[in-house]
């Protein structure tokens, strides 16, 4: 916890010493108001872009292990997979049926039943669940 909040610290305390600082330039006339506003503006832009890196999550640098209990939790079929991952290509029904070499109806009996075991009613959010769940890359 504390090699956490330190730096945290550290940095806030020196940043209130510069505007301590700053300020008192401010009020002697020292330095003139444009200045003041561009040390803000450099100092806000900078925080947020700090914030920025922090907050937005890293791409995953590991290859993607794909999660064999949740299929097996949810009874999806080796077929059933594979046309989620043509889902998430954003195939149609037709172009599935193709590239699998089966019906049209068929597709749409196993999408019936993929979104039966993910309990969604849309593509988009059976592909979502699949994503959040890793069935899917």
């Amino acid at each position: 916890m504390i090699r956490f909040v330190l730096p945290y610290a550290l940095a806030l305390a020196v940043a209130a010493v510069v505007l301590e600082w700053l300020r008192y330039r401010h009020v002697t006339r020292i330095d003139s108001t444009e200045i003041y506003v561009a040390i803000l503006a450099i100092g806000f832009i900078a925080l947020g872009i700090w914030l920025g890196r922090k907050l937005t999550p890293q791409p995953r640098a590991e290859a993607f292990a794909r999660n064999e209990a949740a299929i097996r939790s949810l009874g999806l079929s080796r077929r059933e997979c594979e046309i989620l991952e043509l889902l998430a290509s954003g195939q149609s029904n037709k172009e599935l049926a193709r590239t699998l070499g089966i019906s049209p109806n068929t597709v749409k009996t196993h999408v019936a039943r993929v979104f039966e075991k993910l309990e969604v009613q849309k593509r988009v959010a059976a592909i979502e669940k699949a994503r959040w769940l890793m069935i899917i890359k």
